[in-house]
């Protein structure tokens, strides 16, 4: 009898459990570019029909000018949605927090899809090293090469993204009566230190914890190295405005001519976040090799001053973009066995200007364009391996203090300390 009385909860409640080691969600439907300035991307069903609620809330960030990447990045976790509210047979505007909590388990245990390049669908071009397995620290770097599951920050990145999309439909009257991703449990301010500001608003329930995260640069000598080995004018003058400005990837390749301001040793950039203008000083040596880049494109691309700073080097001449640039970087980075990314310029940028006593935290934060002094600080922290450092040559100084050597404890047997050490240890 209580089993029945349960097994009438569970249907009346929609919680039925779910096989989700075992469940299978294909990947139907797509995210697409349109080219639109207000619509930069639609998201369409396995039948290429565009999802309206999706669309709807696009345009809900294009009125709140959000650039096309945040449309991108909030359509993958809306594609990751509604594929699992396909698969499970779950309407959109029926989901309930049993099919939320079900989605947050089921992407923490399942694999991300593997895509093929289209040149080399055996999986690698000729002559090239095999990927190494995922999950796999690199011996140069120590970074992790991206596992086979999707990542903790992406899990978080999709409860936020997909509680906002609810409650975007909650006020407008289109969804569910209750928003299936609520926020955590407890009382708004219990525990609340008084003499701190609030948070703003809580996390979402289903919102997993994430580690922090230390940002790694690249060593000076290995930069070195790695400069060395880059293959034209143009990478070299990239890199050197990555290393010097602390610009994002995507800013400085936002870049128009008009933008270099060669004289006073200034670029400016459009920031990512409040998409406002900013100069960013730049190093000289920066500037030479933008110079010899331009020297080298005189007559092959288009001249004026709204025309882009970064072009290719190969026919047909376009404006260089972001993927290609990465994949440059990747190359040269390869080819030193180690898996240093674009974003690891702009930390290095951080740690050298905040490892000089005579640069103020406020102007790196500055510089940095961070919101918050907070994130400044976190390239105070000393790296691991100059801790090492100094700590091993701290032992070294102690030991020369002691004659040579550190005195042995006491306790030990003289005769034993001979046998190890020599007549030193005594």
């Amino acid at each position: 009898m209580r089993w029945r009385l349960w097994s009438l909860t569970v249907m009346a409640t929609g919680d039925v459990p779910r096989d989700l080691p075992r469940l299978v969600v294909p990947r139907a439907g797509s995210l697409e570019a349109t080219g639109d300035l207000f619509a930069p991307y639609r998201l369409a069903d396995a039948a290429g029909v565009t999802v309206v609620p999706a669309a709807s809330f696009f345009r809900e960030l294009a009125a709140c000018g959000r650039p096309a990447a945040t449309h991108r990045s909030y359509g993958m976790d809306l594609l990751r949605w509604f594929r699992f509210t396909w698969a499970v047979g779950c309407p959109w505007d029926e989901a309930t927090r049993a099919e939320a909590r079900d989605f947050v388990c089921w992407i923490r245990l399942a694999d991300k899809a593997v895509r093929t390049h289209w040149r080399y669908p055996g999986g690698g071009a000729p002559g090239t090293v095999t990927a190494p397995p995922p999950g796999t620290a690199n011996l140069v770097t120590g970074k992790r090469s991206p596992g086979r599951g999707y990542a903790a920050s992406t899990v978080v990145h999709c409860e936020s993204v997909l509680r906002g999309f609810y409650a975007f439909h909650l006020e407008a009257g289109t969804g569910p009566m209750v928003n299936p991703f609520p926020a955590a449990r407890g009382r708004a301010g219990a525990h609340h230190n008084p003499m701190l500001p609030f948070a703003g608003e809580r996390a979402g329930r289903y919102r997993p914890g994430t580690p922090r995260r230390v940002p790694r640069q690249i060593p000076d000598e290995k930069f070195d190295e790695l400069f060395a080995g880059l293959g034209s004018h143009r990478d070299r003058a990239l890199v050197a405005f990555w290393v010097s400005t602390g610009a994002r990837a995507s800013e400085l390749l936002g870049a128009s001519a008009a933008d270099a301001d060669p004289g006073q040793q200034l670029i400016t950039v459009i920031r990512k976040g409040t998409r406002c203008l900013q100069q960013l000083p730049a190093s000289p040596d920066a500037f030479v090799w933008l110079r010899l880049y331009q020297a080298q494109m005189d007559g092959l691309v288009p001249a004026g001053r709204d025309q882009p700073l970064w072009w290719t080097l190969r026919r047909p001449f376009r404006a260089l973009a972001y993927d290609a640039a990465r994949a440059m970087f990747t190359r040269a980075s390869a080819a030193l066995g180690a898996n240093w990314s674009l974003h690891d310029l702009r930390h290095s940028a951080a740690y050298r200007m905040a490892r000089d006593p005579a640069m103020p935290l406020a102007d790196l934060q500055w510089v940095m364009g961070h919101a918050h002094l907070s994130t400044t600080q976190v390239y105070m922290n000393p790296l691991p391996g100059d801790v090492i450092e100094t700590v091993l040559a701290f032992h070294a100084r102690q030991q020369r203090g002691r004659g040579g050597h550190a005195a042995p404890s006491p306790g030990y047997s003289a005769e034993s300390l001979k046998a190890l050490f020599g007549e030193a240890a005594l």
